[in-house]
């Protein structure tokens, strides 16, 4: 089990400033990691993540629960439990939940940017601008 690491979605506290619920699990921070990171988000009826795109790292993406919205590019990709979606780099994406259940995402991206203040170009205002939650 050398340099494996455990970390439950407990134990992050949640970044809520693009919106939703977001907690970064496996990183170069929290768990060394070299090639990406991964994470869990939870949005509740009429929450979003703000658009962003990544210059660096594609994001993939799998529905747990819920039914959330993708735009890619302005574009509407529907989403179901049991989906996953690729979102090459350098396209802008915006995650919604117009729906009434609460939507659960696992994410991972990577390949990592060269330092984690580039891996987000933020492309509309942000919901939460003031609150808390760090970068991988």
């Amino acid at each position: 089990m050398k340099n494996a690491k455990k970390i439950s979605v407990a134990e992050v506290v949640p970044n809520v400033r693009r919106g939703g619920d977001i907690r970064v699990l496996l990183s170069p921070k929290t768990a060394g990691s070299t090639s990406g990171f991964s994470g869990f988000l939870t949005l509740a009826a009429g929450e979003y993540v703000s658009e962003h795109y990544h210059p660096y790292s594609e994001e993939f993406l799998y529905v747990v629960a819920g039914s959330p919205v993708m735009l890619l590019d302005g574009e509407p990709v529907e989403l179901s439990p049991g989906d996953a979606l690729l979102v090459p780099i350098g396209v802008r994406h915006r995650l919604e939940n117009r729906g009434a259940e609460t939507v659960k995402v696992v994410f991972h991206l990577g390949p990592l940017a060269p330092r984690p203040e580039l891996g987000h170009v933020d492309t509309e205002p942000l919901p939460a601008a003031h609150a808390g939650g760090g970068s991988w």
